[in-house]
């Protein structure tokens, strides 16, 4: 049961009923924290997880871990383009060659109305698992594809989280994903061929409506803190930014929603600018389709968390959330449905475990 979803006074209902004492005058968020101990379900115990990666679906799982227990979820979720949904196969995606709705296009071009509202159905029973285990004032950061990121958005919010913020990741080496229309024209078999030289002279220069990508936006949620600021960040040290000079960017400058990690243009570079990162920072070996780079995942986690926080990636492909954890001195928690990428996440973490180890 998700006792987030219900109001205040179900809950002190459902308190008589299953005869909880001392449940008066208490917030809703400490009504919760009473029904859910009195809760028959066993938890897991966090310490068996933490500093792992499960080759697991991660909705399942979720729901084993204790309420208001993680501080932060960073995620890459799949964008449901393309045949990239929550049960896709990698096997599947590599064979396939080419959209299946227009043939001989790149992965992730197809277009399909009903992409959003499927990534809203599965990313609401994503979040709202999210927003049960997260705790108050935790940050919930969550990179999407720039046309679905009002699906994720409004699944998160619908959660009970607080949409504080979008950020926005640029970059300039992307592939451009408009096509002309010349391929349509000549597989007309309607048009004579002059008719087809004809119609490709007037469509000469129109493409498809899709520009170039140069930004992927995250969307920064936060789960509703207990009274202050203050009084929240003593509980349960989350609901504040850092804001000290590790997460300053390009000359020190404060943090912004904007970040790039690659060198663009002086200006940009001063203000936007992370750290940037190693050549050799994916391996050859990582076969995950669209990796992140460490230092954008590092520079979100240690905004919105102290050192030993435990971050949660349900989604945590080939692992670069937890290579930036180990950077950051932070533990975190790994799912994906791939094996893959779990062999692969796992041969990441050996491999920077072993270099600090040596260094």
């Amino acid at each position: 049961m998700d006792y987030n979803l219900k109001k205040k006074q179900d809950l002190i209902k459902l308190c008589k009923e299953k005869n909880i004492n001392n449940f008066s005058n208490k917030s809703k968020m400490e009504l919760i924290e009473l029904l859910e101990k009195n809760n028959s379900e066993e938890y897991l115990d966090l310490n068996d997880i933490i500093n792992k990666v499960f080759n697991t679906e991660c909705i399942e799982i979720m729901k084993k871990i204790p309420s208001n227990s993680i501080d932060m979820v960073c995620t890459d979720p799949p964008y449901f383009l393309d045949g990239l949904g929550n049960n896709w196969n990698k096997d599947t995606i590599d064979n396939k060659g080419s959209s299946s709705l227009v043939g001989n296009l790149p992965k992730g071009m197809k277009f399909d109305r009903k992409q959003s509202k499927k990534f809203y159905e599965f990313y609401s029973k994503v979040s709202h698992e999210i927003y049960r285990i997260i705790k108050p004032g935790g940050a919930f950061i969550s990179f999407s594809s720039p046309r679905l990121y009002h699906s994720m958005t409004m699944a998160v919010e619908d959660a009970g989280f607080e949409i504080r913020d979008m950020l926005g990741w640029i970059y300039t080496q992307s592939q451009v994903k408009a096509f002309s229309q010349n391929h349509i024209i000549d597989k007309d078999k309607l048009l004579t061929d002059d008719e087809k030289t004809k119609l490709k002279e007037l469509c000469n220069n129109w493409k498809t409506p899709q520009l170039k990508p140069a930004i992927e936006p995250m969307c920064l949620a936060v789960k509703p803190i207990e009274k202050r600021y203050i009084d929240n960040f003593q509980k349960y040290g989350t609901g504040l930014m850092n804001t000290s000079d590790e997460t300053k960017t390009g000359d020190g400058y404060f943090p912004s929603n904007i970040v790039t990690t690659e060198e663009i243009d002086e200006t940009l570079d001063k203000v936007f600018l992370v750290s940037k990162p190693t050549k050799i920072e994916k391996k050859i070996y990582n076969t995950h389709l669209s990796v992140k780079p460490v230092n954008l995942i590092s520079h979100l986690i240690k905004l919105f968390t102290k050192e030993d926080a435990i971050i949660l990636d349900p989604f945590i492909g080939s692992g670069t959330t937890a290579i930036a954890c180990i950077n950051s001195n932070r533990k975190y928690i790994g799912f994906d449905i791939n094996k893959e990428y779990i062999d692969i996440s796992e041969k990441r973490i050996k491999d920077i475990i072993d270099l600090q180890t040596s260094s």
